[in-house]
């Protein structure tokens, strides 16, 4: 008669066995799966530049001029002549009466600053008043900053040294630029991919991922800043495969 000891033991004997071995080919078959999906996963992340220069299409011109006296009725009448002066001449070397805005004058009353001190200003009152060109007609606009010494020499004192004064020049057309400054850097991208795909005996794949950076907007140097350089970089992420 057998033993059924010896029985059960042969049962869990041969359970084990294929316990073994189904984990022993789950093993394999991830293992496989892994490296599989490792080769499949390599990857190359390149960037591709995309840069321009652009004309400004917008100028913003604050001329600043002051005027002293001690009389403030003569000062007002004195501001509002130098203003219209400054307009005329603007006018007379194109640039358009809508393009052209005075702002309000700022009066200081140096006897009211004084704070005990003794001594006496020359001028009790001065004034600062602004005259703003704000034009797409960049051309004229240079032309006539190149000029307004004229009216200097008619009496006018020109300030204007500090941030408020500071001329700006703006680029407005970015996004009409936009589509085929991308389009360019992608391109770029793509080439400098292919050529580490060739290089390394692989072929390049689909995009794995992309990411647009930001676009800049700088001035080209000091000494033309109505000329934009406009700027930017694309990174993107290719498949590789053997």
């Amino acid at each position: 008669m057998p033993d059924p000891h010896n029985s059960h033991t042969r049962n869990f004997a041969i359970l084990g066995l294929f316990i073994f071995l189904g984990l022993a080919t789950l093993g394999y078959l991830l293992g496989n799966a892994a490296i599989e999906h490792k080769l499949y996963d390599r990857s190359i992340k390149v960037k591709g530049l995309s840069e321009r220069e652009y004309n400004a299409d917008i100028v913003i011109w604050p001329i600043q001029f002051s005027v002293a006296s001690n009389d403030i009725t003569a000062l007002y009448k004195a501001i509002d002549e130098q203003a219209l002066m400054i307009r005329t001449f603007l006018e007379n070397n194109g640039i358009a009466a809508q393009e052209i805005s005075i702002g309000t004058p700022s009066i200081v009353d140096k006897s009211a600053q004084q704070y005990g001190n003794n001594a006496r200003a020359e001028f009790r009152y001065t004034a600062s008043q602004s005259v703003t060109v704000y034009s797409e007609n960049i051309e004229a606009a240079r032309h006539v900053m190149g000029q307004l010494s004229q009216l200097g020499k008619q009496g006018i004192v020109f300030t204007g040294n500090d941030y408020q004064g500071r001329t700006e020049y703006l680029f407005t057309r970015l996004n009409d630029v936009k589509p085929e400054m991308i389009e360019e850097a992608t391109t770029k991208a793509r080439e400098v991919a292919e050529k580490f795909a060739q290089d390394s005996q692989s072929k390049l794949g689909k995009i794995k991922r992309a990411s647009q950076g930001q676009f800049s907007i700088n001035d080209r140097d000091r000494q033309n800043p109505h000329i934009k350089k406009i700027r930017v970089v694309s990174t993107v992420e290719y498949y590789l495969s053997d």
